[in-house]
Order: structure tokens, then sequence, then C-alpha cells
């Protein structure tokens, strides 16, 4: 599992801000940018793990540990996984891998 908790970046306004207001990002949480093709790190706080995905999840690229001040484009990218700096690799995310999502309330 690459996230339990991962929010969704869904609206104009949810993409525009992305990351840039946390602190850090804790084990099992992420943010799931939909749709997006290019993402930057300017800002930012610290390291993440970049998954740039198809339509039906197919992890198209994988950007381990993102540095500040930085940017990544993958133009048939649909959406983009953020995790925590060294997630992909913990679970030997990698290139062709499809992941499921599922949606559950928080209660």
């Amino acid at each position: 599992m690459l996230a339990e908790c991962a929010d969704i970046a869904d609206t104009s306004e949810k993409r525009r801000t992305g990351l840039l207001k946390h602190e850090k990002l804790g084990p099992g949480e992420g943010l799931w940018i939909a749709p997006c093709e290019a993402i930057h790190t300017i800002g930012m706080k610290f390291p993440i793990d970049v998954l740039f995905l198809d339509k039906k999840r197919k992890v198209l690229k994988v950007r381990n540990d993102m540095g500040r001040w930085r940017m990544a484009m993958c133009l048939r990218g649909h959406s983009v996984l953020e995790l925590p700096s060294g997630t992909a690799a913990a679970m030997q995310t990698v290139r062709g891998d499809e992941l499921e999502f599922e949606k559950y309330d928080v209660s």
C-alpha cells in the first residue's frame, strides 16, 4: 500500500495549492492530483516521490526524492500521486505498475 490516506486535488484551487501549505507528508499520506501532466516543488518545504499515472492508473513515470525547486512532467500523464520521499523505493513501485484506488469515508 502506497498511501492509506491520500487527499484528492480535483479542483483548480486544490491543484494550485497542492502540498505548498504542508510542513511534511507522514507515512501513509499522499496527494492525488487529477487531472495533471506536470508539477513543481517551488516553495515546498520537503522532498517527495512523484508518480505520473495514465487514465487507467498505470504508472508512466516515477520521480524519486524530488527536491525543492524542481519541475517534472509527463505529457502522456493524466494524474499525479505525490508521496513521502522514499515511499516508491520502499514499496518497489516502478513504471508499468497499475495502482488501485479505494474511496472510503472518514468517521
